[in-house]
């Protein structure tokens, strides 16, 4: 079986918050068993959902991790059998660590959170 590949858009070590924003790029593959087997980081000339998008499908990407992704977009990859999870924000370390243990959903906020009264 071929491994299944994860694409996630970056912001230095977290998950971008805009899709169409994004210049920095994770592949991560994962075996059948759901163990990671690879990463690749890639670094795009300039953002363009249009592109990002092409990429994605050339790429033969199974499943797209993001924070925030037009509408128009989402429904285009999910067209195109891409899994979409969206709304997912964290560090991108641990955001695929839940994504390999199959308890990765749409709308996960994973940041530690910090006592407000400590500022």
């Amino acid at each position: 079986m071929t491994p299944r590949t994860v694409l996630v858009p970056l912001l230095r070590e977290n998950v971008a918050p805009r899709f169409d924003l994004a210049v920095e790029l994770l592949l991560a593959a994962f075996d059948e068993d759901r163990a990671e087997v690879g990463r690749q980081h890639v670094m795009l000339a300039h953002s363009s959902a249009d592109e990002l998008c092409d990429f994605i499908l050339r790429q033969g990407v199974n499943a797209l991790i993001v924070g925030g992704i037009e509408e128009e977009y989402y429904h285009y990859l999910r067209w195109k059998r891409v899994e979409v999870l969206d709304g997912v924000m964290g560090p991108v370390n641990l955001v695929l660590d839940r994504y390999a243990r199959g308890r990765l959903t749409a709308g996960d906020i994973l940041f530690e959170r910090r006592d407000a009264g400590a500022l």
